[in-house]
């Protein structure tokens, strides 16, 4: 490994919790000494009825025709049997479809679930992937309510069932922290209440009790900040309430602590979607991943929580509004400091809609994938801020991985007007100072570095742009620039979801020292 490398993992490693790196080298034990499971379906063990209203149905991903299965806009058949480890779409793909989410879609039969059940027990020992830590939490999850639904009292299932959670305590995602750990929690407590089992009860208390408490800022944002990634664990506390409230196999010591968390979340959300229902695709954020904003508050109003908008604070997400504008902005630090793994180089990103409608968007996330376009999608070219000398603002790299990382520090800030400085660049001796301003019908944002730099702006796809005397032109709204040597509009994309590109077009605004965008 060269002299750069060492520095670049050095930077990512010191900001790790002791506990990650205690886990971290259990993890390279187990890898010589892994534990042995033996999967012992006569063991007797019995799951219990449990009450639980109607949640949120998944989309469609199953299709019980040469075993097809269709995941983040690829689908595969499996003519001649599923391979539950088969990586040819990558990863996450195989992930989930070791999260059998399938079995919670609209209309899925008791038929097709338990067929497709008895097809992954009968394969167990080389589940491989599916025997990870993440998807068998999502797994146990979903069999369960599954099992609810239709009252499935079978004890080869609950015996195998019980034995996967049984691992899950021994493989706990300690080294990841995150939302990661919290899934394992959730299991555990689904698991708890399924077979009434105090360890797993106990076990699953002293993830989430600490846990929802560090990875909820003050207001109500999951600390992970990236809006997909909050309302997918949202749905999973409004998923806990549910089971906790229409139950009694334990106390109700935890209610108040869920009804708490969802209230705070759902708060957050509601102050940051726009008015047409969008979640900002700030960080790693994509469509149809997460349960849309409108099924959450409808699935929280039937399980009787109540909820108002929060004041945007700690997450460093603002919203402006003024008549026909409305902008999110980003002025977030990379966060968590030990789990940054879904954070993109976006300091002093924004998205902007027009008349409710998107007209300047996050370039969005396609893929997990370490390649070219995961390395894109993750730097500061990607996103509506500046770039200096082809550099990101924060180091991205790899995957999930962040070394040096911008700070920030708000200097004004008021209804209308916010003004903040992050030091990026300071390895080029260079700080960037970007305001941004909604009254009067304008949207005026001023960048400040002594450097010639480059903003970007990235318009949606279904936006018609021209360029007359250095000014954009759009259906309603026109915007200028003060302070800038040239312009050029590229060739770009925009990613709503994973594996969907939609060509659309971008702009780099190149200056030197001062820049004034004037949306009107």
């Amino acid at each position: 490994m060269g002299r750069c490398k060492m520095i670049t993992l050095y930077r990512t490693l010191r900001y790790l919790k002791p506990v990650q790196l205690l886990y971290r080298g259990k993890l390279v034990l187990f890898h010589f000494f892994p534990i042995k499971v033996k999967w012992d379906e006569y063991r007797q063990i019995t799951g219990h009825d449990l009450c639980f209203e109607n949640s949120i149905s998944f989309t469609d991903s199953y299709i019980n025709f040469n075993s097809t299965f269709s995941f983040l806009n690829l689908s595969h058949s499996f003519s001649s049997g599923i391979d539950w480890n088969w990586l040819g779409y990558g990863k996450l793909w195989t992930y989930n479809l070791n999260y059998f989410e399938y079995l919670n879609q609209e209309n899925f039969s008791r038929e097709d679930g338990i067929a497709l059940i008895n097809d992954f027990l009968n394969q167990l020992p080389s589940c491989s992937v599916g025997l990870e830590p993440y998807p068998l939490s999502l797994r146990c999850v979903n069999w369960i309510r599954f099992f609810i639904k239709y009252k499935l009292n079978d004890k080869k299932y609950d015996t195998l069932l019980f034995q996967q959670l049984e691992l899950l305590t021994h493989r706990l995602e300690y080294h990841l922290l995150g939302n990661h750990l919290l899934e394992n929690g959730f299991a555990l407590l689904f698991g708890a209440y399924y077979f009434n089992n105090n360890d797993f009860y106990q076990k699953a208390k002293s993830i989430l009790l600490p846990e929802l408490k560090e990875q909820t800022l003050a207001d109500g944002a999951n600390f992970e900040l990236s809006p997909m990634y909050h309302c997918i664990m949202l749905f999973r506390m409004l998923d806990c309430y549910n089971l906790i409230k229409c139950n009694s196999s334990f106390s109700k010591e935890l209610l108040p602590v869920f009804e708490r968390q969802c209230s705070e979340m759902l708060g957050w959300i509601n102050a940051l979607i726009f008015d047409n229902g969008d979640i900002p695709l700030f960080n790693d954020a994509a469509f149809k991943v997460a349960p849309n904003v409108v099924s959450l508050f409808d699935y929280a109003n039937r399980l009787g929580l109540s909820y108002e908008k929060k004041k945007l604070g700690d997450s460093g997400y603002r919203k402006f509004t003024d008549g026909r504008f409305e902008a999110v902005i980003d002025v977030a630090k990379v966060g968590p400091d030990y789990q940054p793994g879904h954070a993109h180089a976006d300091t002093f990103n924004f998205e902007l809609h027009v008349n409710n409608r998107p007209v300047i968007v996050d370039t969005g996330t396609s893929t997990y994938e370490v390649n070219q376009t995961r390395f894109y999608e993750r730097s500061t070219a990607a996103h509506n801020t500046v770039v200096v000398h082809d550099s990101n603002s924060s180091e991205v790299w790899a995957g999930h991985r962040v070394g040096r990382r911008a700070s920030v520090t708000i200097l004004e800030e008021t209804t209308d007007r916010l003004v903040a400085i992050h030091d990026g660049y300071v390895s080029k001796n260079l700080k960037h100072t970007r305001s941004f301003e909604m009254k009067d019908g304008f949207y005026t944002i001023f960048d400040s570095i002594t450097s010639e730099a480059v903003a970007y702006l990235h318009f949606h796809p279904s936006e018609k742009i021209k360029m007359e005397k250095e000014v954009i032109i759009g259906s309603d709204y026109h915007v200028k620039f003060i302070g800038a040597d040239s312009i050029e509009l590229f060739e770009s994309y925009y990613a709503p979801e994973f594996n969907k590109k939609i060509p659309s077009i971008g702009v780099r605004i190149y200056f030197k020292n001062k820049l004034q965008t004037i949306f009107g």
